[in-house]
Order: structure tokens, then C-alpha cells, then sequence
């Protein structure tokens, strides 16, 4: 063995914990895998750019909270490393909290653009002549999406755990529509589950939705109309930073522009610094997004569904690590 070799060797065994530039370390990553397929999706494409690009080992781990997932991040001891869904500004708080503050998690520059608000199947709204928000707030339009009998209809506002949950709450109440309908906050599973037999029937049926998503193809969703946002009317207080969310927080317009991003714990650029400079040129695109997701919900495992697009952007990859 020359002597540069052994001496690598022998620094990577009396510190095994310190990545060297430029060289794969051993450690193994972790990115919290959604259960919905887009967020699938964005999680096993980084996961195997990463991959492929640096040889890293990454496991994929069930999501729990989104603010868990921030608190652990931010704690960059390996429970979570790398968040691949962070939608702005859906998770503006804990972006404020970790990025902006504390600065313990980093948020790549590049993004890609969603879309988020409320979708019925256009075969239903063109039927019933539903077309905004505020067409909701009419109990008979209410009645329309009652499947149960009790004289409420039934909106799907998110699952358990998503910040956006509890701005849907709010932005119902603020509508005024959410008197005439049961808030449902369901595993997104049961949702479109819910959404699937509703088509088949040709039966009325209205959730959150946002995009890249695969039910806007499947299902032939269309976005109802609202309110352009309005920072004044769009004032989200989330529990964990004040009991009297409800009464302090506002939201009576369209969601601002969004987008998603890639969010990393800030000490990965001293742990690896080659893994921080390829987080930070990672650039995924909606469409391709909802390709994937697409492929996953037809029963392609995740990390199949990714690897032809990895393939064929290796060139790509291979300098978005080494710039």
C-alpha cells in the first residue's frame, strides 16, 4: 500500500464518525418516506441520486409528523436527515424556527411549483355547476356531498399531522362553509379511496388537493375558485406555537404561490460536505413528480419507478455533485 492510502486508512479508523471531502462516508442517511406517492416519490429520486452520485447508503423511514420530522432534522444526529417535501408556505413556521433562527437546517435555493386549494371531478362541477369556494356555503350545494344521511356534506381537509390540516380548518370556517359540512381529517389513502368510489357512482365529491399529483390525471380533478391570496386575509397561527390558534389565525384567500423544496440538517456540510453541495444542486421538476407518482400508484415499487429518469440523467447528476 503507498503511503497516501494508508494514511486515509488510518484517519478514517481513528475517526470513523468524520466524513473527508470528496470521499464517501459510511454513515447511513435517513429520509422520511410520506405516505402519499408524490412525497414517495420526491423521497426514493433523492435518495437515489444520492446513490448514484456518491455511493452513500440511504434508508428510507416511515413519516411520522412534519413537525417531528423538523425536530429531528434540525437535531442532525441521524434520526432524520434529509426532508424532501418541505412545501413553503405550508411549513413556513418550522422553516422560520430551524432555517432562519436557529439555523440547525439548511433549505436548498431550488424548488419546483405546486398547486393546493380545493378539487371536485370535473364530470361533478360542471353537473352541479360548482365553480367556487363560496358556492359551498349553500346548503344545498352542502347537501350534495352527503353521503351519510346526517345533513352535513363531507370535506376532506388533509390528514392528521400536516400543517396544512389546520389551515384548512381554519380557511373553512373563514369561507363560511364549514357549518354546512363535516371536516374529515383521514390517512390520504382512505380519501382518494373515498374519491375513487365516488367517480365509479358518479356521486359529488370535494377535498383539499394539491400538486404534482397523480389524482388530478386519474380522476380529472378541477381546483375551485377563490379569493387571490391576500397576505392580510392569510394569517395561520399552528398549535404548537400558541394554544388560541383558532381564534388568532385568519385565512380567507388562496394559498400563496407554493413550492417545494429540499431540506437537509445544516451540520451535513461538515459531516459530508460533497453530499451538502449535491443537496444544494438537486433540481426535480413537477412533471416528472407526477410521473413517478403516477407509476407508484399503479403498484411500481418506488424506487423502480425513479430509475429510469436516474439513468438517463447520470451526466446531470454526476455534475451536480461536483460542482
Amino acid at each position: 500500500m503507498s503511503l497516501l492510502p494508508r494514511l486515509l486508512a488510518a484517519l478514517l479508523i481513528a475517526a470513523p464518525g468524520i466524513a473527508l471531502p470528496g470521499i464517501a462516508s459510511a454513515e447511513k442517511l435517513v429520509i422520511p418516506d410520506p405516505n402519499y406517492a408524490s412525497g414517495r416519490a420526491t423521497a426514493f429520486a433523492v435518495k437515489a441520486i444520492i446513490e448514484e452520485a456518491l455511493g452513500l447508503e440511504v434508508e428510507t423511514v416511515p413519516l411520522t409528523a412534519v413537525p417531528v420530522v423538523w425536530e429531528a432534522m434540525s437535531r442532525g444526529t441521524g434520526e432524520v436527515d434529509i426532508w424532501t417535501e418541505t412545501w413553503l408556505p405550508n411549513q413556513q413556521a418550522p422553516k422560520t424556527k430551524y432555517v432562519d433562527e436557529d439555523k440547525t437546517v439548511t433549505l436548498s435555493e431550488k424548488s419546483f411549483e405546486a398547486v393546493q386549494g380545493y378539487c371536485v371531478p370535473r364530470a361533478a362541477a360542471e353537473k352541479h355547476n360548482i365553480r367556487s369556494v363560496f358556492d359551498l356555503s349553500n346548503p344545498e350545494v352542502a347537501a350534495l356531498f352527503d353521503t351519510n344521511g346526517d345533513g352535513k356534506g363531507e370535506i376532506w381537509i388533509g390528514p392528521q399531522g400536516w400543517l396544512s390540516t389546520n389551515t384548512e380548518t381554519i380557511r373553512a370556517r373563514d369561507y363560511g362553509f364549514a357549518e354546512f359540512f363535516e371536516l374529515q381529517s383521514t390517512d390520504e389513502a382512505v380519501a382518494t379511496a373515498g374519491l375513487d368510489a365516488a367517480v365509479k357512482a358518479d356521486r359529488p365529491w370535494i377535498g383539499y388537493c394539491y400538486g404534482p399529483h397523480q389524482n388530478f390525471v386519474l380522476y380529472d380533478l378541477v381546483l375551485l375558485e377563490e379569493p387571490k391570496h391576500d397576505p392580510a386575509a392569510f394569517v395561520m397561527v399552528q398549535p404548537e406555537d400558541d394554544p388560541d390558534w383558532q381564534a388568532k389565525s385568519k385565512v380567507a384567500s388562496a394559498w400563496p404561490d407554493t413550492r417545494v423544496y429540499i431540506s437537509w440538517s445544516a451540520n451535513i456540510a461538515e459531516r459530508n460536505p460533497a453530499l451538502n453541495t449535491l443537496l444544494g444542486n438537486i433540481q426535480l421538476s413537477a412533471d416528472d413528480v407526477n410521473v413517478w407518482s403516477l407509476a407508484i400508484i399503479q403498484g411500481t415499487d418506488p424506487a423502480e419507478a425513479v430509475k429510469p429518469w436516474v439513468e438517463e440523467h447520470a451526466a446531470e447528476i454526476a455534475a451536480w455533485a461536483a460542482q
